[in-house]
């Protein structure tokens, strides 16, 4: 019997002795910088056509590692030998498939700051956020695998006499995984263990910003020696491989976390019947918020600040969780963005393997560009620049942004409306807390969002109006951990799946009844 499943708890860099292991930790990964990876097909080694490069955002000169690029025609013999794996797989005992994934978080906690390490300087991530990545991504593998043992257990149907009834969940098949940059680790292996430890196989296309923490996640399941094929490993480019992948006929289910212009183009991809497909295949989509922290008059205005702050900017702004929008109350409009520019302006700047420095890097020149786009357009339909505003070209060799803060902006702007992915807060002034809802919902997403007011009829009014899947009252719009704040939202953020949750292993599980006469 497993003890109760308990959140990973974040390392406090506080302490001299980490900082110098962590430090050590960067200098391992950097020495190792340059090395090239194969793809994993079937249990082996494959090349691909042409390479891809994982730089580091921070020092946009420095190669970390070298993959091969996956092609349409490796595409489908990754496809066929998750196949040929899932005729084993998915007879094994659902307590040794979950064990595999009690050994894989073994192995990561051992790896940790490794892994930490990596992301530090493959996604520009200071410290903490590089480790409650990797924390995240223990618990998934540490709360999924209890799931595993929870629905492999007999369930309750009500008695027939004449009649033995059972029900029991059987996997799907083949799956492919396209996870995002932005958590490389967390996201990326919770969405891949959970549906390996169903008994399904997966295709992995990681982000081709992020290739080289989703291979050492490779690495830890072949250490814990995962069956050849179940988990094969396909980096390359979206548009050369990713047709193949989602609409071959032996996909069974994707699992994607990225924007919205790519998640509805898998969903339409999907619902496509290819010849010789005889499912309709099942997407679990998570794409993207435009999410909101109100600011009610009766808030707690320094508490509110530091949230906002910290959900705006923290891993500069590229959370789909993040708060891209702060709805204040016009009677604490000024006093609030006094305090929230303050807060801003503590913030430190510059490559992330040091330690000092909390805003590290965009994730490449692409983004970065964007994001400039997105503060020019806020002033120019008569935003308020208050801070920021550009690029922080003296930080370093990398793609900074300054965390910027443009005020006055309206519902219907440009950035009151679109998902910047990026070191951005437009402030919404509102008229009072009616107007502050509906700003709040004035949008085609619902990912997260949160209220700060110490009214608690206001509070109960934010639970059954705020349409978002997960709302935050009086704390940040960021930071959910598995199993304490199930993670997936409304409308165009996607099938609110509810990652972290105990429903979510049912999305890559079918129910079968039997039924014998006695």
């Amino acid at each position: 019997m497993k003890p109760a499943f308990r959140n990973c708890e974040v390392y406090d860099f506080k302490d001299e002795g980490l900082r110098k292991q962590m430090a050590e930790a960067i200098a391992k990964v950097e020495a190792e910088a340059g090395k090239e990876y194969d793809l994993l097909i079937g249990g082996e080694r494959v090349k691909g056509d042409g390479l891809l490069k994982a730089i580091n955002p921070s020092d946009k000169d420095q190669v970390l590692a070298v993959f091969q690029k996956g092609t349409a025609e490796l595409g489908k013999k990754a496809i066929e030998a998750a196949a040929t794996a899932f005729e084993q797989w998915s007879r094994v005992p659902p307590d040794d498939r979950a064990d595999y994934l009690f050994r894989a978080a073994e192995v990561m906690k051992r790896r940790r700051l490794e892994l930490g390490a990596t992301m530090v300087l493959e996604e520009g991530k200071n410290w903490i956020e590089a480790d409650a990545d990797v924390c995240e991504a223990i618990d998934f593998l540490e709360f999924y695998a209890r799931e595993m043992l929870r629905y492999a257990e007999p369930q309750p149907l009500t008695p027939l006499a004449g009649e033995q009834n059972s029900y029991f969940y059987i996997p799907l098949g083949v799956g492919v995984v396209i996870p995002p940059w932005n958590f490389p680790l967390a996201i990326l292996v919770g969405m891949t263990s959970a549906a390996i430890v169903t008994g399904n196989t997966v295709v992995l296309k990681p982000s081709s910003d992020s290739p080289l923490i989703g291979h050492k996640f490779v690495e830890i399941m072949e250490e814990v020696k995962l069956p050849p094929g179940v988990l094969n490993f396909f980096p390359g480019s979206g548009g050369v491989v990713g047709d193949t992948l989602v609409t071959h006929p032996l996909t069974r289910f994707i699992s994607f976390t990225g924007s919205k212009p790519v998640g509805l183009g898998i969903v339409e991809g999907a619902a496509k019947t290819s010849p010789g497909q005889i499912w309709i295949k099942r997407v679990v989509a998570e794409m993207g918020g435009k999410d909101a922290i109100i600011v009610d008059s009766e808030a707690d205005l320094d508490a509110a600040a530091k949230g906002v702050a910290a959900a705006s900017f923290g891993f500069q702004g590229q959370k789909c969780s993040a708060c891209s929008r702060a709805i204040v109350d016009a009677a604490v409009y000024d006093e609030f963005l006094e305090k929230l520019v303050a807060e801003t302006s503590r913030i430190t700047i510059g490559p992330v393997r040091e330690f000092a420095n909390y805003l590290g890097p965009v994730i490449n020149q692409k983004a970065m560009d964007s994001i400039m786009k997105y503060i020019e357009i806020g002033q120019k339909e008569g935003g308020r620049l208050l801070h920021g505003g550009q690029a922080a070209t003296d930080a370093g060799n990398g793609f900074f942004v300054e965390p910027t803060i443009i005020a006055d902006v309206r519902s219907r702007d440009t950035i009151g409306q679109e998902e910047i992915f990026g070191p951005v807060c437009a402030v919404i002034k509102a008229q009072d807390y009616d107007d502050a809802l509906r700003i709040a919902n004035d949008t085609e997403f619902g990912l997260t969002g949160a209220v700060y007011s110490r009214n608690a009829g206001k509070l109960d009014r934010a639970r059954r109006e705020f349409h978002v899947g997960n709302l935050y009252l009086n704390r940040k719009c960021t930071g959910a951990l598995v199993d304490v704040h199930p993670f997936g939202g409304f409308n165009m953020s996607g099938t609110d799946s509810k990652a972290g949750s105990r429903d979510y292993l049912a999305l890559f599980l079918q129910g079968k009844s039997v039924s014998e006469k006695v």
